[in-house]
């Protein structure tokens, strides 16, 4: 696939179940057995949330389950892996959108990944992020 062509909601899917399975599973199964929480475990959850902004910030845009799949995050109008601000856009301020529409806004961007064209979702657009393959 070439580096410009973008990824779509199936293979985006992917990754992020492979990143829950590799390290967010992992993460509360092991804040768990330190708390004896396994319900729900605010540390884990921060520092999956540190993983998912921080790794793509130092890794040319790849997380572990978009390199296993093949894709990653790049700015939309330049071309380069993002920086730590995109990163807080696109995770944090659109995490916060997304909570304040009570799931309404994840709801429109998974329709907006399968049915646009350039595959951009809020979140992306929040951002200024695209995803593609390598």
């Amino acid at each position: 696939m070439g580096e410009n062509q973008v990824a779509g909601f199936w293979i985006r899917l992917g990754a992020n179940l492979l990143d829950g399975l590799i390290i967010a599973l992992p993460l509360s199964i092991i804040a768990g057995i330190i708390t004896g929480n396994y319900e729900n475990e605010p540390i884990s959850n921060l520092i999956y949330g540190l993983y998912a902004m921080l790794v793509p910030v130092y890794w040319n845009g790849y997380t572990i389950g978009k390199r296993l799949c093949g894709i990653r995050i790049r700015k939309f109008d330049f071309l380069e892996p993002p920086g730590i601000g995109t990163m807080l856009l696109r995770n944090l301020v659109a995490g916060i959108v997304y909570t304040l529409t009570f799931g309404i806004g994840l709801i429109v961007s998974i329709f907006m990944v399968a049915m646009r064209e350039d595959k951009r979702s809020l979140h992306d657009f929040i951002a200024g992020t695209e995803v593609v393959y390598d």
